[in-house]
């Protein structure tokens, strides 16, 4: 049986990642796999309901649509409701970019970000995806992760920069670490120039998501940092057990 139209149309959706975020119509039809002539029609179909926006230089880009439907997904809608001022609270005490995120099967998912005032390099966005292994929200969920999860990440750990932790012992223990100290660091292992600390979010006895910050250094400021976090993530894992109206998973 051929692709539906359903499946051709997702897959120029599809075509579209954190390194590809603009894409001319004949890009979209070879990422997409597909004939130039059904991907102009199906593109077309999308630009006309929102779901992709033609540029002045005629690329294509995800459309508002998709991003006000995004927005309804209870990852984003609820746990972003929740966390939202205690994010604030934390930016505003310590000026530096705040994340918050969930794991999407092998990877981190940013759901929410505050850019901070120094000048670090930051390569997450909201929405964005990126690995486990090299970013301190990531080592936070991986540590709380399905055992089958650890073991396949554990397989492919990536050097994205000259500090990425590569060796599946020290992964390991470091993971170790943060189930028995309750926190993550990380130094330079997902870009050059930015650290990063992360938490455990908790919703009842269920690690939902992990809080963390980017700064260019940790050593003077780490015992400052994990509490901010803490106190922030309390109040945010509170905030999820204690309303029932709130749906996250």
């Amino acid at each position: 049986m051929g692709a539906t139209v359903t499946s051709r149309a997702l897959a120029i959706l599809g075509a579209f990642d954190g390194e590809h975020r603009s894409l001319s119509l004949t890009d979209l039809a070879r990422r997409a796999d597909l004939p130039l002539a059904t991907a102009h029609r199906l593109v077309g179909e999308l630009q006309r309901w929102g779901a992709l926006a033609r540029e002045p230089n005629g690329e294509y880009v995800i459309g508002r649509r998709i991003w006000q439907l995004g927005l309804l997904a209870p990852v984003q809608s609820g746990l972003r409701q929740a966390a939202s001022p205690f994010l604030h609270d934390l930016y505003g005490t310590t000026l530096a970019t705040v994340h918050l995120a969930v794991r999407d099967g092998l990877q981190v998912l940013y759901v929410e970000r505050l850019a901070g005032h120094v000048s670090v390099p930051v390569v997450s966005r909201v929405g964005s995806r990126l690995p486990m292994h090299a970013t301190g929200v990531g080592k936070v969920l991986l540590a709380y992760a399905p055992e089958e999860v650890r073991m396949e990440v554990l397989q492919n750990l990536t050097r994205i920069t000259a500090y990425t932790v590569t060796q599946p012992a020290r992964l390991l223990e470091q993971l170790r670490r943060v189930r028995a100290e309750g926190y993550s660091t990380t130094g330079e292992e997902m870009s050059l120039g930015a650290c990063s600390v992360a938490v455990p979010v908790r919703s009842g006895d269920t690690v939902v998501a992990a809080l963390g910050m980017v700064v260019p250094d940790l050593r003077r400021q780490l015992p400052r940092l994990v509490s901010a976090l803490q106190v922030a993530a309390h109040g945010i894992g509170r905030t999820l057990t204690g309303d029932p109206s709130i749906q996250w998973k």
